[in-house]
């Protein structure tokens, strides 16, 4: 944009070491963000993205795609691959069961195609507890609500895998409310007790078969009351048959809705919160699949206290997100953050960056782009890697373009979620126009946010003793993935209206 012979282009965050940043006076200038895309597009040569621990349960079903950019085809290799696994070199998916036998098994993949080679270290544990790392995947709720079809879960396995979000690491592709059969749509059930899905989805085991062909893993909703939150058939009376039911299907993941449970409860008590959250937790332990449990219930009784007594590996700290509160959703999130940890993570709720569908829709209708402006978009994967929370995009994945896929799939940002170490970032410093969050790494580095709450240009100054730091620090900006300078006592950062910016902060000392 030109303007009285400037020409304004909009910036996430300006790191400045030493002077000042150029600042028009607003009352000059009409501010209009620009899509600015930040990440550089992956080289041609072989990167792997995957997480450097994995969690699963002894002898139980196995399937993980190794999530790696470059260009194909691509050869795979894992060196200390358990005997009861296989990997298919060409696809880079791996298949097969668990080891029987509890403990570590440290592996090394290795990509290889014209342009190089790649190799990164994995650690698969195998013992009582999954997600090590926080969760990424999509689900279908805040595009296809009540109208989600078996089409629409194939066609997005098929677009994780061809977009590359795959390629980074989002690998659940899973079902929300209302596959099973609606409210006076009886039978609900067979003559066995066993729930019947819906119409819309004719074969629930030919779908997961679908899923798991593409290394991915599949998800599916159900609620401890006897109707989901859209008066579909649900769980309650029937916990152990359906759990049994869900891995019989080929499901890894549950997320499992409060909804009518509230109309049963007798009386309103953490017992009570609990109560149905941890049958269904202690049922889910003893199946023979792995499946990841989403408790959401919305926060209710202080969840995070509780949540990974009751087997929950991710519990949600607030009602549904609308797009436009997820700065103050993620911040009321940040508040728990000593509950999170490996195999236990707050859950603020799903990333809301693209095109959305609208609610209560029972039918196929018109979807709508984010209210978020792009800066709020950076912010929104911003808060939700340095939170460790779960990354789940939940928007129309056929309308995926270049600064969407730019925010969803920065592997340096998506490294910050899925840390090894699995500390929850903080906020060290918050004032009416901008707070600043730091997380702690494995390596012993660590992520910090810079984050504008307001439409205006602000100048923020940050010191070492805010961070915990001592020396000097070497910056990394994850975002445009370059390093930018060093700092000891204090740097600024100037930020365009409501912009962030995320830096990697490692010792200068150590580095040389």
């Amino acid at each position: 944009m030109k303007r009285n012979g400037w020409t304004i282009l909009l910036t996430i965050g300006v790191l400045v070491i030493a002077g000042t940043a150029f600042c028009a006076a607003p009352s000059e200038v009409e501010v209009v963000e620009e899509e600015v895309i930040l990440t550089p597009l992956p080289g041609p040569q072989p990167r792997l993205n995957n997480p450097t621990v994995f969690g699963a349960r002894p002898g139980n079903p196995f399937v993980y795609r190794l999530p790696a950019t470059g260009t194909r085809p691509m050869t795979f290799e894992a060196q200390g691959l358990p005997e009861s696994l296989t990997l298919d070199a060409a696809t880079g998916i791996i298949t097969g069961n668990s080891p029987r036998q509890r403990g570590e098994y440290p592996i090394v993949f290795k990509a290889r195609n014209a342009s190089g080679q790649a190799e990164k270290q994995f650690k698969l544990v195998v013992g009582d507890t999954l997600a090590l790392t926080p969760p990424m995947g999509w689900n279908s709720w805040y595009i296809h609500l009540y109208y989600v079809t078996d089409a629409h879960m194939r066609q997005a396995a098929d677009i994780l895998v061809s977009s590359g979000m795959a390629d980074h690491g989002y690998m659940y592709v899973n079902i929300d409310d209302s596959w099973s059969k609606a409210e006076g749509q009886e039978p609900y059930r067979n003559a066995c007790g066993r729930i019947l899905p819906n119409e819309k989805f004719p074969d629930m085991k030919a779908l997961t078969d679908y899923i798991h062909g593409k290394g991915l893993r599949a998800g599916i909703y159900s609620s401890p009351g006897p109707l989901t939150c859209g008066k579909f058939a649900a769980s309650f009376g029937h916990e152990q048959l359906d759990a049994q039911q869900f891995a019989e299907w080929g499901f890894d993941f549950l997320k499992y809705d409060r909804c009518s449970y509230r109309l049963i409860e007798n009386g309103e008590s953490v017992y009570e919160y609990r109560k149905p959250f941890a049958m269904m937790g202690a049922i889910l332990q003893n199946v023979n699949r792995d499946i990841v449990y989403n408790l959401c219930q919305y926060g209710l009784g202080d969840v995070w206290e509780w949540g990974a007594q009751v087997g929950g590996n991710t519990w949600r700290t607030e009602r549904d997100l609308r797009a436009a509160s997820f700065l103050r959703t993620g911040l009321r999130n940040a508040a728990h953050a000593q509950f999170a940890g490996p195999g236990h993570w707050n859950d603020p709720d799903y990333i809301l960056i693209g095109w959305l569908g609208h609610r209560p829709a029972r039918e196929q209708g018109p979807t709508t782009p984010t209210p978020l402006t792009p800066n709020q978009r950076y912010q929104h994967m911003s808060l939700w890697a340095l939170s460790a929370a779960p990354l789940f995009f939940s928007c129309d994945l056929t309308q995926l373009d270049a600064f969407t896929l730019n925010v969803l799939c920065n592997a340096e940002i998506i490294a910050v979620d899925q840390d090894e170490l699995g500390v929850q970032g903080r906020v060290v410093t918050e004032t009416d126009d901008y707070f600043v969050m730091v997380k702690p790494l494995a390596d012993g580095s660590k992520a910090v946010g810079l984050f504008n709450k307001t439409k205006s240009r602000q100048t923020i100054r940050v010191s070492s003793q805010e961070l915990q730091v001592a020396g000097k620090q070497s910056l990394r900006d994850l975002w445009r993935q370059k390093d930018i300078g060093l700092f000891e006592e204090a740097y600024e950062t100037t930020l365009e209206r409501l912009g962030v910016t995320v830096l990697r902060l490692s010792s200068a000392e150590k580095n040389h």
